[in-house]
């Protein structure tokens, strides 16, 4: 009988915390996103550029490994609230494409760390033998190609379940659609501004989410 209040308790608080992680992985890739634009701009294309911003760049990288733990409870809260309407090919295809989004931030986190790490050790060849513009490069695409097409995935599916199961408002889901196809088509050699769309999207999610449960939880007490 001890065991019914737990359950309760911990359905009242999960999901509240997850939407506050969503938040808390919104803010921390916008930051980590702005402290790189700033340190390294587009025209920025020497090595002594990143040298020169090695700690700022480095603060950045840092982030993400935060955003990305944050990330998966927001998934975790998509999941909770589907609960027994979750359809199993979308939310295949969600938990699919957001694990591919993470692996593929992480791998142009790794790669760009790997770069800042060797410039500072005053690593000449580096630049010499075209390393630096190959993995500058490499952490490009990753990152602004394949990173953002699985981000355009888990949008796509994520709204197609909100529209069957409601957990979100019908407009968020089609904004949902509207911001996914952007990032499906635009991503090739787009603007810079471009990757902010999709944290700014789980941003405005997990707002709701954390919102919704708070007027959830203080329901029952104005009933008594």
């Amino acid at each position: 009988m001890s065991h019914e209040p737990i359950s309760m308790h911990q359905r009242l608080r999960t999901p509240r915390a997850a939407a506050i992680a969503g938040i808390v992985f919104s803010l921390l890739l916008i930051a980590s996103m702005s402290l790189i634009w700033i340190s390294i701009p587009e025209s920025a294309v020497q090595a002594e550029d990143v040298i020169r911003n090695s700690r700022r760049i480095s603060l950045a990288l840092d982030l993400l490994p935060f955003a990305g733990i944050a990330f998966l409870w927001f998934v975790g809260v998509l999941r909770d609230r589907m609960g027994e309407m979750e359809d199993r090919f979308f939310a295949t295809v969600l938990l699919g494409s957001g694990l591919l989004y993470l692996a593929m931030v992480f791998t142009a986190a790794a790669v760009a760390g790997g770069l800042i790490r060797l410039l500072g050790e005053g690593s000449g060849t580096l630049v010499q033998s075209g390393v630096y513009a190959l993995g500058r490069f490499q952490v490009h695409q990753t990152m602004h190609v394949y990173a953002l097409k699985m981000a355009g995935v888990f949008m796509m599916s994520t709204a197609t379940i909100s529209l069957r199961t409601r957990i979100v408002p019908r407009w968020m889901a089609f904004l949902g659609y509207a911001l996914a196809l952007l990032l499906l088509v635009l991503s090739i050699g787009t603007t810079q501004w471009i990757p902010l769309l999709f944290p700014l999207w789980v941003l405005l999610i997990s707002t709701y989410i954390l919102i919704d449960n708070l007027r959830g939880t203080a329901a029952p007490p104005a009933d008594r």
